[in-house]
C-alpha cells in the first residue's frame, strides 16, 4: 500500500496497532494456555480481556478520525508464534518455560508500546488530541502488563533459587 500523506501514514500505524491487538488477544490465548501455573495464566487471561478493551479504543479512534482500519500484511506476528512453538518446545524444564513465556510476552508488549509511542506522536502531529488520549490509555495498559510480567519473572526466579 503506498503511503503518501502524512494522514495515510497515521492510518496505516492506526490499523498496524489494531491488526497486533486482535492478533496478541489469540497469542496470550496461546501464551496461557502453554504456561501451566495458575499465577502466570491469570495474568496472561487478563491481558487477552484487556487486549479486547484496547480493540475498542482504537475502533473509536478510527471513528473520531473518520477512516476505516486498512489491510496490512501482519507477518510479524506469525513468525513470532511460530518461534514462540518452536523454541518453546525445547525447553524442558517447567520453571524454564514459565520465565519462557513470560519474557515472550514482554517482548510482545514492548513491540507495541514502541508503536503506541510512535502513534500517539502522530495523532498530536495530525491535530488529534482525543485519539492521544485513547492512544495513551491503551500504552498505559501495556506498560503495567511489562511491569507485571517482570514481577512474576522475579518471582518465578526467587522460588527456584531459594532453597526450600
Amino acid at each position: 500500500m503506498p503511503i503518501k500523506t502524512p494522514k495515510e501514514m497515521f492510518v496505516a500505524l492506526l490499523s498496524d496497532l489494531r491488526q497486533g491487538a486482535e492478533k496478541s488477544a489469540k497469542i496470550y490465548e496461546e501464551l496461557a494456555q502453554a504456561a501451566q501455573d495458575s499465577e502466570i495464566k491469570e495474568a496472561l487471561d487478563a491481558r487477552e480481556f484487556i487486549s479486547g478493551q484496547i480493540l475498542s479504543r482504537l475502533d473509536e479512534c478510527f471513528r473520531i478520525i473518520g477512516e476505516k482500519p486498512v489491510k496490512l500484511s501482519g507477518r510479524l506476528h506469525d513468525v513470532f508464534v511460530e518461534d514462540f512453538r518452536k523454541e518453546l518446545s525445547e525447553i524442558q524444564s517447567p520453571v524454564a518455560r514459565r520465565i519462557f513465556i513470560l519474557a515472550k510476552a514482554t517482548r510482545l508488549v514492548h513491540l507495541r508500546i514502541g508503536e503506541y509511542i510512535g502513534a500517539i506522536a502522530a495523532a498530536d502531529a495530525t491535530g488529534h488530541p482525543a485519539v492521544g488520549v485513547l492512544l495513551e490509555s491503551c500504552l498505559a495498559d501495556k506498560l503495567a502488563f511489562a511491569e507485571r510480567a517482570k514481577r512474576l519473572i522475579r518471582e518465578q526466579l526467587k522460588e527456584e533459587l531459594v532453597p526450600a
